[in-house]
């Protein structure tokens, strides 16, 4: 996929939830939204962009291979939304139904997780 013009190409450590304490705040503080396939777990983090954090567990995902496909396709469609992503940390978690899932149905689910944060976080007023 082609980078849409005006968005950061990138994915820095710097919008990355890697610190353990931040993944606990996010789900004891966070508010969650989901589908079948996928949750989402958001917090406003005050940094001015967004972070993604993914978690997936080997027995809801299944074996490395597949966990890894998945974050990739998660991480991918970050980065083509993240410039119009609130200021939030963002915790994506997998449900049963993503281990059969085909990756187009998997990047919708992740397009539709990414509108609904976008309505519960939004911008703060100026």
């Amino acid at each position: 996929m082609a980078t849409p013009p005006g968005a950061p190409a990138g994915f820095p450590p710097s919008r990355r939830v890697l610190r353990k304490v931040d993944f606990d705040t996010a789900f004891r503080q966070g508010r969650r939204v989901g589908d079948t396939l996928l949750t989402l777990v958001l917090r406003p983090n005050g940094l001015g962009h967004p972070r993604l954090g993914v978690a997936l567990a080997a027995k809801t995902v299944g074996n490395a291979v597949a966990r890894n496909r998945l974050r990739r396709i998660i991480r991918d469609s970050f980065r083509l939304a993240q410039a119009r992503l609130p200021a939030a940390d963002l915790i994506v978690g997998a449900r049963a139904g993503v281990r059969t899932a085909p990756a187009p149905q998997i990047r919708a689910s992740l397009e539709s997780l990414w509108n609904k944060a976008v309505h519960a976080c939004p911008p703060p007023a100026l």
